[in-house]
């Protein structure tokens, strides 16, 4: 199309040359010769106007074009990979609940873990290639198919063929003119020259209308690509940012999880707490009323600080605080013998300090738990 397009071009070109040609023999220094032109400076500024735009129209339809064969393409390959992907879960789970092995089941707490990590990014994936199908492709090949934009180009169509018919009309007005000045008193001649001229006119006022219809029309398809070129652009982008964030949420999960399983299977065995500690603080201190005083020994009144579970610790009294591998607590008192007073899931006691590690970098979601 864009061969026979310039083809086309050329030989309008030729039949312009030529037309001038013949304008310049019949219409110089005559009677009238200046309303065989056509061309005016308002014409002309509408015809390049209307060129401009079916330009940029064209532009901008195959940019559309290009976005909606690049999503698509995307999708295809993204499929494949939510295909694999969601095949490495469901290997990962299948492992994790049918391991046998005799020496723990670490890895296979970590392949269920993983498996189900990978099952929701393998979602979050299949959301975005979703959102890139009903959010960008499809509103962009509409409008690449739509009809305001072939209606456009058919009115700037119809004024192009319009307009050269006119310039074919002033060149028979110009051969007119010069049998006139040949033949003053011909009334045939005369009358012919008069209807040729007023075709001419019919044509340019003709051609005025339909030249401010086309334009204006080519106008808003150029002011409705633009706009709707960047909304689907701006939804790309915003659901790669939502899908990406998400995904990070999980890997971030996954790994803390991962982590303190290691942590926990490589840590030292458990302490103890039956003969070498004295028993907690008495409620009243929980509450902080002999925060500033001691009890075998000082309690330290440094700041809060979050620690993670390494060790499960049963209750033994009301004052303590049950602790399960993996909570976190946020820690509010130390005393010298090895105890230390927090918060986890909204309750609070005392508990042994041996039995937490100090943590720098918890999950937002950990934190929620907390409290």
């Amino acid at each position: 199309m864009e061969a026979i397009r310039k083809q086309a071009t050329k030989l309008r070109e030729q039949v312009a040359k030529q037309q001038q040609a013949v304008l310049k023999q019949f219409g110089a220094g005559g009677y009238g010769s200046s309303d065989s032109v056509i061309t005016d400076e308002a014409e002309l500024h509408q015809h390049q106007k209307l060129e401009k735009l079916y330009i940029s129209t064209r532009a901008g339809k195959h940019f559309q074009r290009d976005i909606v064969r690049g999503v698509e393409g995307y999708i295809v390959t993204g499929s494949k990979q939510v295909e694999i992907g969601t095949k490495l879960s469901e290997d990962s789970r299948k492992y994790g609940a049918e391991n046998t092995c005799t020496s723990g089941n670490t890895l296979s707490k970590a392949a269920l873990n993983y498996g189900r990590a990978r099952a929701q990014m393998e979602k979050e994936r299949g959301n975005l290639l979703k959102a890139f199908g009903t959010q960008v492709a499809e509103p962009l090949r509409a409008m690449v198919m739509g009809a305001p934009l072939e209606d456009a180009r058919h009115l700037a169509q119809r004024y192009e063929r319009m307009r050269q018919e006119a310039e074919a009309q002033a060149i028979e007005v110009s051969k007119r003119q010069a049998k006139v000045r040949e033949m003053p008193g011909s009334p045939e001649l005369a009358m012919k020259l008069e209807a040729a001229e007023s075709k001419l006119q019919d044509l340019k006022s003709n051609m005025a209308v339909l030249g401010k219809e086309a334009a204006a029309a080519m106008a808003a398809v150029e002011a409705q690509q633009q706009r709707l070129t960047l909304q689907r652009l701006i939804a790309m982008v915003e659901a790669e940012c939502t899908y990406h964030q998400r995904v990070i949420q999980i890997l971030d999960q996954l790994e803390n999880e991962m982590i303190s399983e290691r942590q926990r299977i490589e840590a030292p065995p458990a302490p103890s707490t039956e003969n070498n500690m004295p028993p907690p603080p008495s409620y009243e201190e929980v509450n902080g009323v002999y925060a500033s005083q001691s009890h075998n020994g000082s309690t330290d009144s440094m700041g809060y600080f979050l620690g993670e579970v390494m060790h499960s610790y049963q209750a033994e009294s009301d004052v303590e605080l049950t602790l399960t591998v993996g909570d976190y607590v946020v820690v509010r008192k130390l005393t010298n013998n090895g105890w230390a007073e927090g918060e986890c899931k909204g309750k609070a006691g005392w508990f042994p300090f041996g039995y937490i590690e100090r943590r720098e970098r918890v999950l937002a979601s950990k934190i929620a738990e907390v409290f």
